[in-house]
This record gives C-alpha cells, structure tokens and sequence, in this order.
C-alpha cells in the first residue's frame, strides 16, 4: 500500500507568497518603488478580492501583526532616548493640537452631510492616527530614521500609539459600552510602569542583562532570548490594556541601554522582514476592488481630503517647533496617511453601531488606498521640498 503525502496548507501559502513578492518585487524595483508598495500589491492580488490564492485573511493578519511588534522592537533598539525625550513638545503637545484640529475638520464636513457626534468623534480619530509601519519602514529604508525630522515624526507617532487607548475608551462610552473601572486602572497602571521603565533607564542610562556571558556565547539561546524580550513585553502591556507594539518598543529601549544588541539584531532580523511583509500583505488584502469601482468617485474624494487635510494640519503643528519649512512640509506628508490602528477604531465603531457597514467599508477602502498611496506621495513631497541627505541642516545633530 502507499503513503500518501499530504501537502501543509500553510506551507503552501507561504510558498505561494514568497513567489509573488519575488516576481513583483523584481518588477517594481525597475522603477524604484519601495517594499511597501511590493507587499500592498501582492495583498491585492493573492487576497480574496483579487486572484484567491490565499484566502486565510485570519492566519495572515494574526502573522502580520507579529510584524508590527517587531518592527517597533527594531525601532526602540536604534533610538537614542534623550533625543527622543528632548523632542516631547513634539511628541505631546503636537499630538493633541493634531487631533482635536481632525476632530474640527470632520465636524466642519458633519455639518453639511448631518453627521451625528459620535460620528463626527470617530472619524475625526480615525484620520488623525498615521502609520507607524509604513512611516518607520520608509524612514529606515532612507537611513532617515535619526535625522531631526525622523525623530521628531516617531516621538508623534508614539504618543499617537499611547492614545489609542483613551480614543477606545471615548469610543466605548460612544457606543453606549461603558468600559470596566477595573479596565481603566489597569490601564493607569501600565502607563504609569512604562514611565517608571523609561525614567530609570534615563538615571541608570546603562543596564546589564543577568548571565550575559552565557547568553552572549550560545546562538540558539540568544533567539530566545530576544523573542522572550520583545514578546514578553509586548503580553505584559496587552494585559494592561495598552499596544503590544508599545510594550516592544519598550523592551527594544531596555535593550539599547545595555549596549549590546547586535545579537538581537542577527537572532531577529530575518524575522523581522517575514512577518512586516506579511503585515502589509494583510492590510492589501482588505482592498475590495469590485467595492472602489463601484464608489471610485467617493472613495477618491475621500483620500485626496485625507491626504491634503492631514498634510495641512501637521504642516502647521510641526512649523510651530521646527523654524524650517522644508523640514515641517516634508513631516506632514510623513503623517498625511491613515494609521493601521485606524482599522481597530472603526471595527469598534460598527460592532457599537456608530457607522453602518457601508460606512465601514468606506473606512476600510480609504485607510487601505493611503497606506498603499502613501509612499508615492511622500516622494513626490520630498522632491517639492528637495531634501538631500545627508544634509547638515536635515541631518540630527547629538
């Protein structure tokens, strides 16, 4: 009698996407379009509104958030944390300005199409969070990550990071789901410990791992080691009800501090660039395309006033701290596009019954089209404003 091999099924969509990207990478890099762009497309294509190759959007999403931690793991590991610290006014105050200015600019569209409130509130929140992924990616990809404006755009996108709770919570009492006072304290407390984390770190401004030495000597234990790290702190803040991708990036600080992460970066690097491409490849696969050929016309108008309103606000947030309008236009076109957290806010708006799902779905779309439009049009906004790096005006200055 013979055996029959049964293929993994994971295996093959694996496979299948490792395929695609290859192909249409090679053809995208002739006209020197980011990786970004390369994984957005395959989403499309591979997705359950394209070709249908793979149709596991669960298997993909909860794979490609593990790329989301990861990235910001990398993030906290790179940063020099005073700098970061220096530029608060930014991170804080900006981020606040930005918001409450969204919240404005919807409400003035409310008016004339009879948005409710909370309506108004959700999508004001919805178009005032940037991407994390897509901006960090591209920062790194440029070696802009440690330049005045790479450091002033990730303290904001940080601190947009930490909002998300309340936002959840204003979303909740919105909805008519009053959150749990023992949800609330949790939350404090989280926030409170990652302050604690970060001020000790600033007194000690040096850590030392306990059995270093072992550590340092065995490869298999390293990988573990970084995962247990950066995982680790990613349960921890999900338990208290804040990002996982906030508890990474702590821990990547954690690590920066004790000045040795360059075995972090060989145990984890590779699995780094899996799962961020797998993280884009979901959002792809969202895009409805038979849904923006039926609303092209709405769901367009809608980008190019996300892109021109968002690009506007910042603009203006950034030029209250930055003198040089070079530097703030090409910030605000780093934050003129909807952030992956945006999908969490506006699924929390329709379980609560504030949108609708065509509504919904119209949030989808157009979060989806600035994520993917996002890197064209922050070229084409550093080529108005002729940024060169290196640069000594651009260029951070320790």
């Amino acid at each position: 009698m013979i055996a029959t091999i049964s293929i993994d099924p994971v295996l093959s969509k694996f496979v299948i996407l490792s395929m695609v990207i290859i192909v249409v990478g090679f053809i995208l890099q002739v006209f020197k379009q980011p990786s970004i762009v390369t994984y957005l497309i395959v989403g499309v294509l591979v997705g359950p509104y394209g070709f249908k190759l793979v149709t596991d959007e669960i298997l993909i999403t909860n794979l490609g958030s593990l790329g989301l931690v990861l990235l910001l793991f990398f993030v906290g590991m790179e940063i020099h944390l005073p700098n970061l610290i220096t530029n608060w006014k930014v991170s804080i105050i900006g981020t606040l300005i930005q918001i409450v200015f969204s919240v404005v600019v919807v409400w003035l569209l409310g008016k004339f199409f009879n948005w409710e409130i909370n309506q108004v509130i959700l999508l004001g929140f919805v178009i005032s969070l940037s991407s994390t992924a897509v901006i960090v990616k591209l920062l790194q990809e440029r070696g802009e990550l440690f330049t005045k404006v790479g450091q002033n755009v990730l303290g904001v996108l940080i601190a947009q990071d930490i909002l998300i709770v309340p936002m959840l919570i204003i979303m909740g009492y919105l909805g008519g789901n009053k959150p749990e006072i023992t949800e609330i304290i949790k939350q404090i407390i989280g926030g409170l410990l990652i302050i604690g984390i970060i001020i000790y770190i600033l007194i000690k401004k040096e850590i030392r791992l306990p059995f270093m030495s072992y550590i340092s000597k065995d490869h298999e234990v390293q990988v573990f080691v970084a995962f247990t790290l950066c995982f680790g702190f990613s349960i921890i803040t999900a338990f208290f009800g804040l990002s996982s991708a906030l508890g990474a990036f702590v821990a990547g600080i954690i690590l920066s501090s004790t000045k040795s992460t360059t075995w972090v970066h060989n145990s984890l690097h590779a699995f780094k660039i899996m799962f961020v491409a797998l993280f884009f490849v979901s959002i792809g696969m969202l895009i409805d395309l038979q849904f923006l050929k039926v609303n092209a016309i709405i769901i367009g108008s809608l980008v190019l006033i996300v892109f021109v309103v968002n690009n506007a606000i910042n603009i203006l947030i950034m030029r209250l701290f930055c003198k040089d309008w070079k530097l703030s236009f090409y910030a605000g076109a780093l934050l003129s596009q909807i952030g992956e957290f945006s999908f969490i806010l506006g699924s929390t708006g329709y379980y609560s019954g504030i949108i609708t799902i065509y509504s919904y779905q119209l949030i989808i779309s157009t979060i989806a089209l600035t994520l993917f439009i996002s890197p064209l049009w922050i070229n084409f906004a550093r080529k108005i404003v002729k940024l060169h790096v290196p640069d000594n005006n651009f260029l951070l200055k320790n």
